[in-house]
């Protein structure tokens, strides 16, 4: 071996961007955090607050009912509209609408959310999660075509109130003022039934996993000191579930206030306020009066986020 050979150095290969990259994340964390962050915070800045933004503009303008023109001059008289006596019944009916639905997501949700945590196991576990979670699998608005299908005077409520002699039952129920109707698929009562059991689902999982978090030695130590099932359950297990109950209380609401489809299949001609966002920016072309429409849910959901925020409702989700 010559000395030439002897002492030429070693060649080592290169680093490459890649490598460069890798030390300069390593070196700087929030550099890649701010690289991982960069596009869903563009896009949720740019598409998803942009469009509110949007919309807020918008409702700060109003309508020549003559010509039929928006007129883009900062006003407040388009949010005063919606203290007309028609509008404000649209509000009032929709936001009644939500709590009873939530109210009653509460009463049916809970006994089968305490089972699954309290009481089932193994394979009765993965059959609750089975059971709650396959509604949600099929189309949204296969489900209310359905249930329109089930309310209708010819559907199966009818025929099995005929067979087993309730008809006179469910006749007197539908002749009830205001809720009532020719069917249940024209009712209130109907438009009640589908949005139950549409949202049910986002009720009962935040209520399990709050139940599933009561610990044994709360209800064992309650027992002991001589309280009662219904003592244990209102002083203990209730407000530890609260929190599970106010976090599904925040689907059940926010959905059914804002939701148009099922009151537009289901239910009477009175319009929601979904109904009344599509129906002023569509056929009536009233944009400042549909976006001033579309304020209010956010209003009232805003109000009740931070009441749910203080009460702990967002450690259940």
């Amino acid at each position: 071996m010559t000395g030439a050979q002897k002492s030429a150095p070693a060649i080592l290969p290169s680093r490459g961007s890649a490598d460069r990259l890798t030390t300069l994340f390593w070196r700087h964390p929030n550099v890649l955090l701010i690289t991982l962050l960069v596009l869903p915070l563009g896009w949720l800045g740019i598409i998803y607050l942009g469009s509110l933004a949007a919309l807020l503009i918008q409702s700060f303008y109003s309508i020549d009912h003559f010509s039929g023109m928006i007129v883009r001059e900062f006003t407040l008289r388009t949010y005063l509209e919606l203290f007309l006596p028609a509008n404000m019944d649209i509000i009032l009916r929709t936001v009644a609408m939500a709590a009873i639905v939530t109210l009653s997501s509460v009463v049916v949700a809970f006994p089968i959310a305490y089972f699954a945590a309290r009481y089932a196991r193994g394979k009765w576990k993965a059959l609750f999660y089975l059971g709650v979670m396959l509604p949600l699998w099929s189309s949204y608005l296969v489900k209310v075509y359905a249930w329109k299908l089930i309310l209708a005077r010819e559907g199966i409520v009818t025929w099995a109130s005929d067979m087993i002699g309730a008809s006179a039952v469910l006749n007197a129920v539908l002749a009830l003022p205001v809720i009532g109707g020719t069917s249940l698929s024209t009712s209130y009562i109907g438009t009640w039934m589908v949005f139950l059991y549409v949202w049910l689902p986002y009720m009962i999982l935040p209520m399990q996993a709050a139940l599933e978090r009561v610990p044994n030695s709360m209800l064992e130590a309650s027992a002991d000191l001589g309280a009662g099932s219904w003592r244990t359950f209102r002083s203990v297990i209730f407000p530890l579930a609260l929190p599970g109950i106010i976090a599904g209380s925040i689907f059940t609401f926010s959905l059914t206030l804002g939701d148009y489809i099922i009151p537009q299949i289901i239910g009477s001609s009175r319009l929601f306020i979904g109904q009344a966002v599509y129906s002023h920016q569509g056929t009536a072309g009233n944009i400042p009066l549909a976006a001033a429409f579309a304020v209010v849910p956010i209003v009232i959901m805003v109000i009740y986020l931070t009441i749910a925020r203080r009460k702990g409702a967002f450690d259940a989700l």
